[in-house]
């Protein structure tokens, strides 16, 4: 019943979670707390969302360069997503997941997972495939 979504692999690594998908882009500085990766930013689809052990679908990233500080802080205290899923990467979500060894993969269509869909990120081939 599931299907698979192409993209390109950036950071190596696979793992299987529950997704958590935002129709908008995300600054990890500013709208993500790095004490509990509660997403703080009250304007944002995923406010009140809990990032961690999710596969993160989101179109980009925008902001700072600390962002990808935040996401490695996030990691180290055992906070992050288990997998990054980008429509276009952005160089600050990229640094932060090849610091905090987050897989990562993108040029995906988010539009077609949703939240609570388990998903199997396999960033070694540029696959996302949607079990459901």
């Amino acid at each position: 019943m599931g299907f698979e979504l192409r993209g390109r692999g950036i950071v190596e690594g696979k793992c299987v979670a529950e997704a958590l998908v935002s129709s908008m882009p995300i600054s990890f500085l500013g709208d993500v707390d790095q004490k509990t990766g509660l997403v703080i930013a009250k304007t944002h689809d995923l406010y009140g969302k809990l990032l961690k052990g999710k596969v993160l679908c989101f179109p980009h990233g925008h902001g700072s360069t600390v962002g990808s500080y935040v996401l490695y802080s996030l990691a180290k205290s055992g906070l992050a997503p288990k997998a990054i899923v980008n429509e276009r990467a952005d160089p600050v979500i990229v640094v932060g997941a090849v610091m905090a060894n987050i897989p990562m993969v993108d040029g995906v269509d988010i539009t077609r997972i949703r939240t609570g869909d388990i998903v199997e990120v396999d960033a070694y081939r540029g696959v996302v495939k949607v079990i459901r």
